[in-house]
């Protein structure tokens, strides 16, 4: 981003009069111009093309140009690098220019949005890109808001105004301002015109829900606070007019100053191919070298006998120089091992397989009409690679619908769902709701199983009335009523808004608010309390509270929040409720450890019981307050809020002095139900071994419990190890403990087996081989000790080796601390999934960010790298999209390097019998069209389109996502591979020519051997051989790669008899010399002869070598399609004896289950059941996959996966 105004020092205060633009001018303030573009007509090209050659790429391919221009060592003409380079700037640079052109088209939209601006007393339409800091303007309802500004006056009653916010946060409930009482009661714009208070406030910053400042006025001076705030890119809603003195602009403004660049990321494959580029070219110098040093031989030895008729260039006075000069040419000659169309064909296939993300119909979210979005192009294949997911619970697990479920008052248990007898009603037994038709204003859409909450608030207890009272009065939503009766509540949390609507079904009905009342119908009578305080929830205080002073002139406060802290912070007198509440817990508690809450009140029983069902729980207490004493904490609170310094810490700790010895009232339980789909897609990811740790804000009850509910957590798992420890000794203690029972249960079932391989590079130990499923639970507390530096390695060692972790009670900050601890040991490719602010630091720490558009707003979305709005589809993100993406790009990237090694050693070879001349084997052109239009399309098209199996196989068969993670298919070794194949095309390629034209003839009886003839058969033979091997790559044929590999090959012919027609050398004879030798050539016998020999001993080599891997050592992936056609044979022979009448199953061999354990059963490899068909062709092999071998070289296979026992537990999933 950049500024329209000029650059500034940073700001240490902000100084603002109103209405006085000449004051404010001497500060040199941004003005409310934004500019998101980079370029001008005028940049364009020297800023575009100095951010391109800052890539080592096109630097490296500026450097051989430039090399090429010098005429003493360029044997090629300049055309054969500058036309790929220039192809490939240009290409970037339409892409940069439309990107840029968008923003401009945005930036202008923005700027020329008009806004009335009080100058000289009068209204008056201005562009926003006009409006300047200390200007007075004037917002109407549903006007975005232009700048940040103070909210003056308002049309509401106590200057009021109601204003969205989802462009800041996502959030699209309403939210309430309201303007400082002095301001609030200048209504006309001549009031206005006279105001000239003076803004003494903090500089601009990022912080959206922050702001500090001070108004002088008439001599006074009155605190100001986020409050009295309404912040650019808001919405003004509800609210017929406002004025506002615009604070900060443009640039300064807090959206503009959270719309930094995200951290730019890179795949492995990037890296690696880096790595491999610098090899490529260390290979290429030492070519250089090993030519050079020949061509100084051949001259010092052989070439000085024909000075006579072949003198040395002008210059050249030695055999040296001469090899010095042949060095430089080589290099020019061999740069085409690494061609610059690399790298475009590589972002040419991830933007491909982009927009198929974006494209699937199946990951389109009908109900929010969300479809799936990948938010960058960079990282597909990773999606491919990945071994850890890292999800947030709440509402990425879950639904974040919430649903008031249960509670507890005066230490009773509400909510449970009884039959006749009284007993609890099993699931499905649910008798008919509780009937809320005696109140009209009862929302219909709520459901409450338990008539006796609503009998207790019929027969007047008066612990209920209150526990009601406490929830239609302490919290901040919003009420609307579009018509008599017609309640809209619109709630900052979906929390929130559940509470506030219980309490209206049971008959406390919060109806409206000012700033300084709230009014509710209690039980059909309107009561009206005075507001007088709101200490607002953060995620430090994790609670808030209001306090009201009801009509009979009693003052309380009232609270609500989480358990940990509200307990706490009860009157002594509480703990007497503790002899007359039932031991829920005794029937509910799950074995897994002491409990979170330690206190022994009542409700914490039933907190526990609460949590234990999964539910989300609060606690709400209250306590009476004296009017002296409110009186002076009030005057201490109004102090504090106009402090010049630490205002936020002086409040609370008032905040914290009045939020002591409070009452008991009760605990509220929500039901936040899993998302459709989860348990599947965690099973289905697990057997892809990718393992998933939850972190979570939540109690450890509650996630524990979600745990169990989407099959992360199973009864079937050896142990559950539970972390709470309070200081370093005890969680270190605790780890270490956890360790010792995997140790030693693994010795047990190894019966005495050691572990002799050798453990892999990544942070491993035996830990990673042990027996047995385990599952880690770890809180907040204890996490915080973990994480520090002589422990992290202790905690990732233990985590690692459990099969499931979940992380309670976590912060965002240590959400990242975690998955950087992950990337740092493990070396393995992280996925962080979430749907609110709090993710955010997590995805962006990951490797890849996934953000769920869900009911949180669409920060976490606007963080990742991808979206889509349930968590289901993650199965299908990485086991197709992400599995296809790895393989396509790394075969597009083996058949790459393979075809230029084929291509540009056959210049090495001829090297040798051309007196190391620098003498190129084909002409320049061919030179120049051989990655450009010969060979790139069908390997692009296969880079996009390719599959090895179908995408249903992919989601059935979770094992075949292993190649990845485990980074087999373009790695060094197959890099090497690829070399080694290119090389030996090109012995072959140039020798079996050389051989057959050594004393090949004509028809004519002529010697076929010249130097043009020769070309036009190499250049011929590589054409067709790479065209072969790139049908032989291909398993997924479709009409674009057809027409691609026949086409490039019809295009070749077509250009090389154009080429070498009498016309073009009409046009160009300087150019094109050798009329008719294409067609001369390629009407010899013999040349076809060669042709068809070259190809085939290029070709059957590979084709036998994959028919004996096929066999001998088959992929995960030949057996998935070779079992698919013993079912369609099978399927087939069903058919043909039903057909005969005799009756039979239609399952195949080969079927299995598609509900339970189907995944494992088949592709674990531990116990495959092939048909009899596929038996007899599979016995003499190993029973395990090859990739559980490696796994276990890897140290990341349990030993026991294989044995019986395992078997058997599979067998009963």
């Amino acid at each position: 981003m950049e500024r329209c105004a000029a650059h500034r020092a940073p700001e240490e205060e902000r100084r603002v009069r109103a209405n006085a633009r000449e004051y404010n001018e001497k500060f040199q303030y941004a003005s409310n111009c934004i500019k998101t573009s980079k370029y001008n007509i005028v940049t364009f090209l020297p800023v575009n093309l100095f951010e391109q050659f800052q890539e080592v790429a096109n630097t490296y391919f500026l450097f051989l140009l430039i090399l090429q221009l010098i005429p003493q060592i360029s044997s090629l003409s300049w055309f054969t690098t500058i036309v790929p380079l220039v192809l490939v700037l240009t290409i970037t640079a339409v892409k940069d220019a439309t990107d840029d052109y968008f923003r401009h088209k945005s930036d202008n939209q923005v700027n020329n949005r008009q806004s009335q601006v009080l100058i000289g007393g009068v209204l008056r339409q201005e562009q926003w890109m006009n409006v300047r800091v200390g200007d007075i303007i004037k917002l109407e309802n549903n006007q975005f808001v232009a700048a940040d500004l103070l909210l003056l006056c308002s049309s509401e009653p106590h200057g009021l105004c109601y204003i969205e916010t989802a462009e800041l946060d996502g959030e699209t409930n309403m939210k309430v301002r309201q303007a400082i009482p002095v301001t609030a009661e200048l209504g006309d714009t001549s009031q206005l015109a006279g105001f000239d208070g003076e803004v003494i406030c903090e500089p601009p910053n990022n912080k959206l829900d922050k702001f500090g400042g001070t108004l002088y006025w008439k001599e006074n001076k009155y605190p100001l606070s986020n409050q009295n705030m309404l912040l650019r890119g808001c919405v003004l809603r509800n609210t017929e007019w406002c004025f506002g003195l615009v604070i900060f602009a443009g640039p300064d403004t807090k959206l503009m100053q959270n719309s930094g660049r995200t951290k730019f990321k890179r795949t492995s494959i990037d890296r690696l191919m880096n790595t491999l580029v610098l090899w490529i070219f260390g290979f290429l110098v030492c070519m250089g070298v090993i030519l050079a040093i020949g061509n100084a031989i051949w001259e010092h030895e052989v070439g000085v006998c024909f000075q006579i008729y072949l003198p040395w260039d002008e210059g050249v006075h030695s055999a040296f120089f001469s090899g010095f000069l042949s060095f430089w040419s080589y290099i020019i000659i061999l740069n085409t091992v690494v061609p610059i169309s690399l790298y475009v064909s590589v972002e040419v296939i991830r933007l491909g397989h982009s927009y198929f993300i974006n494209w699937d119909k199946k990951m389109y979210c009908a109900k929010r009409r969300t479809p799936a979005e990948a938010r960058t192009t960079t990282l597909n294949e990773e999606l491919g690679q990945v071994e850890y997911i890292f999800s947030d619970k709440t509402g990425t697990l879950t639904q974040n619908i919430m649903v008031f479920s249960k509670c507890s008052v005066n230490g009773h248990s509400y909510g449970d769902v009884q039959d006749m007898l009284g007993h609890k009603a099993e699931l499905g037994e649910r008798p008919e709701p509780v009937d809320f038709s005696f109140n009209p204003l009862a929302d219909p859409r709520f459901q409450f199983w338990d008539p006796t909450l609503l009998e207790a608030v019929k027969l007047g207890d008066l612990h209920v009335h209150e526990f009601f009272r406490l929830l239609s009065l302490c919290h901040t939503v919003m009420s609307e009523e579009k018509s008599e009766g017609e309640l809209l509540y619109k709630a900052q949390s979906p929390d929130e808004g559940a509470l506030v609507t219980a309490a209206r079904n049971f008959g406390f009905v919060f109806r409206s608010r000012t700033p300084k009342t709230i009014t509710v119908q209690e039980l059909g009578q309107a009561v009206t309390y005075q507001l007088l305080a709101i200490l607002d929830f953060n995620n430090i205080r994790k609670r808030m509270s209001v306090i009201v002073r009801s009509p009979e002139g009693k003052i309380r406060l009232y609270c609500k929040g989480a358990d940990t802290i509200l307990l706490e912070r009860l009157h002594p007198i509480n703990q007497d409720l503790s002899s007359i509440t039932t031991e829920h817990l005794n029937e509910h508690r799950w074995g897994l450890g002491t409990p979170a809450v330690s206190a022994s009140t009542p409700s914490s029983d039933h907190l526990q019981e609460y949590a234990g069902e999964g539910l989300r729980t609060l606690v709400l207490a209250y306590r009476d307050l004296e009017e002296s004493y409110y009186r002076d904490w009030s005057e201490r609170l109004l102090r504090a809020g106009s402090a010049p310094e630490a205002r936020e810490d002086h409040l609370a700790r008032l905040y914290d002095e009045v939020e002591h010895d409070m009452m008991l009232l009760g605990a509220t339980a929500i039901e936040d139900k899993l998302q459709q789909g989860v348990p599947e897609t965690i099973a289905i990811l697990t057997l892809a071994n990718i393992k998933i740790w939850v972190l979570t804000g939540d109690k450890q009850e509650t996630a524990v419990n979600i745990g169990y509910s989407c099959k992360m957590l199973t009864d079937d798992m050896t142990e559950v190890f539970v972390v709470t420890g309070h200081t370093v000794l005890e969680v270190r203690e605790e780890l270490r403990k956890a360790r010792e029972k995997m140790m030693d249960a693994s010795r047990s079932v190894c019966n005495g087996f050691s572990y002799q391989e050798k453990l892999s590079s990544k942070l491993t130990s035996v830990l990673e081989a042990i027996a047995g499923e385990y599952a880690l639970v770890i809180n907040g507390h204890s996490l915080a000790h973990a994480l520090e530096a002589d422990m992290e390695v202790e905690f990732l060692e233990t985590a690692c080796a459990c099969k499931a972790v979940i992380c309670c009670r976590v912060t965002p900050l240590q959400k990242a601390q975690v998955v950087e601890l992950v990337k740092k040991y493990k070396k393995a490719v992280t996925l962080a999934i979430g749907d609110g602010a709090n993710d955010v630091s997590m995805i962006k720490t990951a490797h890849i960010g996934v953000g769920i558009s869900g009911q949180e707003g669409i920060q976490a979305v606007l963080a990742s790298d991808y979206s889509f709005s349930q968590f289901k589809f993650l199965q299908r993100l990485l086991l197709v999209h992400g599995r296809w993406s790895y393989l396509r790009m790394c075969k597009f990237l083996c058949y790459f390097f393979y075809k230029n090694f084929a291509f540009t050693m056959v210049h090495f070879w001829f090297g040798f019998f051309c007196g190391f001349s620098a003498q190129t084997v084909y002409d320049q052109y061919f030179i120049t069209l051989y990655n450009i239009v010969y060979t790139s399309l069908p390997v692009l098209a296969m880079g996009v389109f390719d599959q090895d199996v179908p995408e249903q196989r992919s989601m059935e068969y979770p094992k075949l996502y292993e190649p990845g993670q485990l980074n087999l298919l373009f790695n060094k070794r197959e890099f090497f591979i690829c070399i080694a194949q290119g090389i030996y095309t090109s012995i072959l390629m140039f020798f079996i020519p050389y051989g057959v034209f050594a004393d090949a003839t004509r028809d004519d009886g002529a010697q076929l051997a010249d130097y043009q003839s020769f070309a036009v058969t190499v250049a011929t033979s590589l054409v067709i051989v790479v065209s072969v091997q790139i049908g032989l790559d291909t398993g997924f044929w479709t009409a674009i790669n057809h027409f691609f590999i026949w086409g490039s090959l019809a295009a070749y012919f077509a250009i090389l008899f154009t080429m070498h027609s009498d016309g073009l050398f009409r046009m160009f004879p300087n150019q094109f010399r050798f009329v008719g030798n294409a067609q001369n050539t390629l009407a010899q016998p013999t040349v076809w002869l060669t042709i068809a020999l070259t190809t085939v001993v290029c070709i059957v080599p590979v084709v036998a070598f994959r028919f004996l891997k096929l066999d001998l050592k088959p992929e995960l992936s030949d057996t998935v399609r070779y079992t698919q056609l013993v079912r369609k044979k099978q399927k087939t022979q069903h058919r043909c004896l039903r057909h005969a009448g005799r009756a039979g199953s239609r399952r195949s061999g080969y079927a299995f289950s598609h509900q339970e354990g189907f995944g494992e059963l088949i592709m674990s490899g531990k116990n495959m059941r092939l048909s009899s068909l596929a038996l007899s062709s599979f016995a003499p092999r190993p029973s395990s996959s090859w990739i559980d071998t490696l796994r276990k070289k890897k140290g990341c296979e349990g030993s026991g996966a294989g044995s019986p026992g395992g078997a058997d537990k599979i067998l009963k999933v």
